[in-house]
């Protein structure tokens, strides 16, 4: 495995990674976004239709630019080479996804997301201890590693789902992924777990802002499942690599509920049968515009603000 540089990126080396990850993602995007597969608009979502036509998959794109230059900046072990792998296989599932003429099933997609989740849990525990930390009681857990093994799978499947479900807003599920990775690299920061992975969550931020240029409402182009299922997957790796993995509860709760609750309600009702919040749209985010008359820029600043103070509450417990 080549590796450019050793140890953590360090002054002009990080520097200059950052800054071509904005940079290059830009410019990858106003130059191929037209080659992109075109949005057919969604029938049940909210002003769905009003996306139809935009150049649909820019995941595509910022996640390669992402892996490419972490590969350059960073540094490349083993262990992170397979976190790459696995975040581009998460891209390119959501991409072939976005350029299929029909829509994948769900059940097939679940499955390509279990085989992620089962892949990341692996890795992480090759490499890892199969311990929990409870920051908010500065307590250390050991757990078997099968049981550590099946709850980081649930971890990583419900995070690349949750990220998914809530990519219905111009800019919302971009902007509540940086929030919440940045929160993990802050506690990283903080409690000296500073591994190599922490530079990768500085590379993917920027490069997902670099998307949001073009993203901001009103949108010229969508990232797809491309763009969702790779940021679900690393938001889950970021809080495994943490140490603290209960924390994704708190750090991503708004993607939480926004896809979650979705996910929750149809799981009851097509298995148990069972129906709850008969009065509420979801996912959330089109309760918010359908129901409550927010306009898309208040939506996701709202879920922003609602992230970012819980995001800063959970700074100061783990101090």
């Amino acid at each position: 495995m080549i590796t450019f540089f050793t140890g953590q990126p360090q002054g002009y080396i990080a520097f200059i990674g950052i800054m071509a990850a904005f940079i290059l993602t830009c410019f990858m995007t106003s130059k191929f976004a037209d080659y992109l597969p075109k949005d057919l608009g969604r029938d049940f979502a909210f002003d769905g239709k009003k996306s139809a036509g935009k150049p649909r998959g820019a995941g595509l794109i910022f996640v390669l630019v992402f892996c490419i230059l972490a590969l350059i900046f960073g540094e490349i072990d083993l262990e992170n080479s397979l976190y790459l792998l696995l975040v581009l296989a998460s891209m390119l599932t959501g991409f072939l996804d976005d350029a299929s003429k029909a829509p994948w099933g769900e059940y097939k997609k679940g499955f390509l997301d279990l085989l992620l989740a089962a892949g990341v849990a692996a890795v992480y525990l090759c490499f890892n201890p199969s311990t929990i930390h409870f920051a908010f009681l500065d307590i250390t857990v050991s757990i078997s590693p099968i049981v550590f093994a099946l709850l980081a799978i649930i971890l990583v499947w419900g995070s690349i789902n949750v990220t998914n479900c809530s990519d219905g807003v111009d800019g919302l599920s971009g902007t509540l992924t940086i929030i919440s990775i940045m929160t993990f690299y802050i506690i990283d920061v903080v409690r000296g777990r500073e591994t190599n992975f922490t530079y990768f969550i500085l590379l993917f931020a920027v490069c997902i802002l670099g998307y949001l240029w073009f993203n901001a409402t009103p949108s010229k182009l969508l990232m797809g499942d491309a763009g969702s299922r790779a940021m679900g997957l690393f938001i889950a790796v970021a809080a495994l690599k943490s140490g603290s993995p209960l924390l994704f509860i708190p750090v991503a709760f708004v993607l939480i509920m926004d896809g979650g609750l979705g996910l929750l309600k149809v799981f009851l009702l097509r298995f148990l049968k069972i129906r709850i919040l008969k009065n509420v749209r979801t996912p959330l985010h089109d309760q918010a515009r359908k129901v409550s008359g927010w306009s898309n820029t208040q939506t996701v600043f709202r879920f922003a603000i609602i992230q970012l103070v819980i995001s800063m509450a959970v700074i100061y417990m783990v101090l």
